[in-house]
């Protein structure tokens, strides 16, 4: 019975959040505010699918909040200025800016992924060097400023960015419907696909996978990869909403990502986890920030209540390990 519990905890803890500020806290369930915890829970939920599929390798992506940062700098650069070339400027297209902005995240994720499997560096070592260089890189791209007003100019046809954050179909927003369709393919890559049971055998067993012979390499660059292309898409749509490009954009949603990701259940260790629980665990998180901001709670005892539950989360999933063994023991 209680293992059972343990496994249906992230729906349990949803369940105690929600109810918990919907009697204490007025308006918490009105459409305004669910409309912007929806956006909150979009840029969350959207790094954890990138940032499961790492972690189910046993690896880590510490670098995805500033990886969010750059790729709004790229993109408020694209619009706002064009890519010079040499007397003339070429200005880009919403739909190409959005391209190139995440085949940048894409590279950033590839050379994560290098640095992991050729040069055998720790994946936190590999990806905490990079979140500095990446942030450093924003900071310079325009000398810590950012870029405003990405509106851009009719008479160049590079308008309409605000509609990637701001525009709706069937009354929800675009981002809401992104997160869905990240999730369905993120979950069919992990369930559906070779490359998702590749990803389950090398989280459970490197050694073992590269001796049955798995890509193990390649498999690494992919999730590594995928990892970066979602913090790209996370920093496009927080720069369409803001429709300002600043350097520090992203600062600790690394952390926020892997709190989503521990609380839905998956392994730090790798081997065991889903996609859809890291989505509902974004959910927690989001609901938990958005809950204790409109409560009033000091953002001092936010940051301590955050780190507790991050432990907590830790401490069960620990829990949850040791029943699973005693049971398989007992049978």
């Amino acid at each position: 019975m209680l293992l059972r519990i343990l496994k249906l905890r992230i729906f349990v803890a949803l369940a105690v959040v929600l109810l918990y500020f919907s009697l204490t806290t007025g308006n918490f369930l009105s459409t305004a505010n669910l409309l912007i915890m929806a956006q909150h829970i979009t840029v969350i939920a959207i790094l954890s699918i990138g940032m499961t599929l790492v972690i189910l390798t046993g690896g880590i992506d510490l670098s995805v909040g500033s990886v969010v940062g750059f790729s709004g700098m790229v993109a408020g650069f694209l619009i706002s200025r064009g890519i010079p070339l040499g007397d003339q400027v070429l200005l880009l297209n919403v739909f190409e800016v959005v391209v190139v902005t995440c085949l940048v995240g894409l590279a950033i994720g590839l050379v994560n992924g290098a640095l992991v499997t050729w040069l055998n560096v720790a994946p936190f070592i590999a990806t905490l060097g990079m979140l500095y260089v990446v942030r450093g890189a924003a900071l310079l791209f325009n000398d810590g400023a950012t870029f405003s007003e990405l509106g851009g100019h009719a008479e160049f046809g590079n308008t309409g960015f605000a509609l990637l954050g701001g525009g709706t179909l069937f009354n929800v927003g675009y981002p809401v419907w992104l997160l869905v369709a990240m999730t369905v393919l993120a979950a069919a890559i992990a369930a559906r696909t070779p490359i998702g049971r590749y990803i389950y055998a090398i989280g459970g067993n490197e050694r073992a996978a590269l001796f049955s012979g798995l890509k193990v390499k390649k498999v690494k660059l992919f999730v590594y990869a995928f990892s970066g292309f979602c913090a790209a898409l996370v920093g496009l749509v927080v720069t369409s909403q803001l429709q300002t490009a600043h350097p520090m954009t992203g600062n600790t949603y690394e952390l926020m990502a892997i709190a989503a990701v521990v609380l839905g259940g998956t392994a730090l260790s790798g081997g065991r986890g889903t996609v859809i629980g890291s989505v509902i665990g974004a959910c927690v998180i989001s609901i938990l920030n958005d809950g204790m901001v409109m409560s009033g709670v000091s953002s001092f005892w936010q940051m301590v209540i955050m780190g507790l539950v991050i432990i907590l989360a830790v401490v069960i999933d620990q829990l949850q390990q040791r029943l699973q063994k005693k049971v398989m023991v007992a049978l």
